[in-house]
């Protein structure tokens, strides 16, 4: 088996994805006109798909009020501050500011839909790409 992609029910399935396509470098590799408004968001290295939907026949969880272990998408980046710094600058909040013993830094964020995203800039990589 390979993984394929994961999925996850948003408020504003169109515009959380132009969000991630012009600030977190995501492409859409497959979307659906109409409702649910679904999009497939592949990461710079098109290995990783995301899926998101707005489909009113399931319940969209309250994000923003989940504690972010519950969920959050993260993206492994060379400057941590600085992809935070822009992505506060394009709406996104700050959760928090972790330094790891090895000395990688972990940023938690919440995008403008509540969605918790976090930055890894690892001291040693956690995959050779």
């Amino acid at each position: 088996m390979k993984f394929e992609h994961f999925g996850i029910n948003v408020p504003d399935a169109a515009a959380m994805a132009a969000w991630y396509v012009e600030h977190l470098h995501m492409q859409i590799v497959r979307a659906v006109q109409g409702v649910p408004h679904t999009h497939f968001l592949a990461d710079a290295t098109g290995r990783v798909v995301m899926e998101i939907y707005t489909n009113p026949s399931a319940p969209i969880p309250d994000y923003a009020n989940q504690d972010p272990l519950c969920l959050h998408v993260a993206f492994a980046v060379e400057d941590a501050a600085a992809e935070r710094d822009a992505l506060i600058a394009s709406g996104a909040t700050l959760v928090s500011n972790q330094t790891l013993d090895d000395g990688s830094l972990l940023v938690m964020l919440r995008d403008p839909w509540g969605i918790a995203l976090q930055l890894c800039q690892r001291a040693a990589p956690m995959l050779q790409l």
